[in-house]
């Protein structure tokens, strides 16, 4: 069993206790906890290594490991368990397992059916869970959520008043790429959306339809789902439907990049007929050619506020977007 003490700025935790007494985090817990095994030495070492430091067990990361689970669990909503294999979900649980180690706890990964919201519900009164961040989440499954086992959750997306969310402002962010694309003179701009069961998809499109509208331009939509086959598919669909476009802009890198094979495939040039802008600022995006323009999405920073509103359990707004950053490469 693992604990670990989060105090203040400055407070040492139990990391901290563990490097200086030369042991992995989880066996300086038991050490401490006397629960599992330690050698005698190891117990000295980082007996002496707490003294010194002035290391305290924050109680409720001790409840966390005791009473109410050993790991945090990401939960990812889609239609079925490939969303899983996303990089997107990826991201999400490296930087949560990161976080959760830092405090002594583990992590695991689990798919949330669209089709079955109480799941959620149900993740949530696991007794070896001591805290969910929901990844894509409904408002359906929210609402699947025990009142009492909201306070050991955070979403990734949207929230509620008694779950905090954390989410990149993809409205600001696609609102500067729209307006970029704008100032380079494209005037007949289409997007790829993201699924439409996504509210944080209604965001972007928001943004966007503002964005053109300003300019006097009338918005051009093709369905997306943030995969690179349907952003191809999305791209062919929308030369076929308006000829005259432009500019792409997709709600996804992985869709921008399968629309820039589409537009290869038929001859068109990139930027010279046709414009190509994503979103997220994945790695691939600066490897493509030509390489791709696109606006940030700061995974990790949103994923350690999420992680450790769950592992503090302290009041906080119930909604933190963090900024988006447009990145302009050869493709517009």
């Amino acid at each position: 069993m693992v604990e670990e003490a989060r105090g203040s700025a400055g407070e040492p935790t139990l990391a901290d206790v563990a490097r200086r007494a030369g042991v992995s985090v989880a066996t300086a817990s038991r050490a401490l906890s006397v629960r599992g095994p330690a050698s005698a030495s190891a117990r000295h070492r980082v007996a002496e290594a707490a003294r010194d430091l002035g290391y305290a067990p924050n109680p409720v990361a001790r409840a966390l490991a005791t009473r109410s689970g050993t790991r945090i669990a990401v939960a990812v909503g889609g239609h079925t368990a490939h969303v899983l294999n996303d990089p997107y979900a990826a991201r999400v649980t490296a930087a949560t397992a990161t976080t959760a180690a830092a405090h002594g706890v583990g992590a695991s990964l689990h798919w949330l059916p669209l089709h079955d919201p109480a799941e959620l519900g149900r993740l949530a009164e696991n007794r070896d869970i001591g805290g969910i961040i929901v990844v894509n989440p409904t408002p359906a499954a929210l609402a699947a959520v025990p009142r009492r086992a909201r306070a050991r959750i955070a979403s990734i997306g949207i929230g509620t008043r008694d779950i905090p969310s954390f989410d990149v402002d993809n409205a600001t962010g696609t609102r500067r790429v729209v307006e970029h694309l704008l100032a380079t003179g494209r005037r007949r701009i289409a997007m790829i959306t993201g699924p439409s069961w996504l509210p944080c998809t209604d965001r972007a499109l928001t943004a966007y339809r503002r964005a053109l509208a300003d300019a006097g331009a009338p918005p051009r939509l093709a369905a997306g789902d943030f995969t690179a086959a349907t952003g191809e598919s999305a791209a062919a669909e929308i030369m076929t439907r308006w000829p005259d476009t432009d500019a792409i802009f997709a709600l996804g890198d992985l869709s921008a990049l399968g629309a820039l094979t589409a537009l290869r495939r038929t001859g068109v040039d990139v930027p010279g007929d046709v414009a190509v802008a994503g979103f997220d600022d994945i790695a691939y995006a600066t490897l493509s050619r030509p390489g791709l323009t696109t606006t940030t999405n700061p995974v990790e920073a949103i994923t350690t506020g999420a992680a450790t509103a769950v592992l503090d359990r302290r009041p906080g707004p119930p909604q933190t977007f963090y900024p988006s950053t447009l990145v302009l490469r050869a493709s517009t």
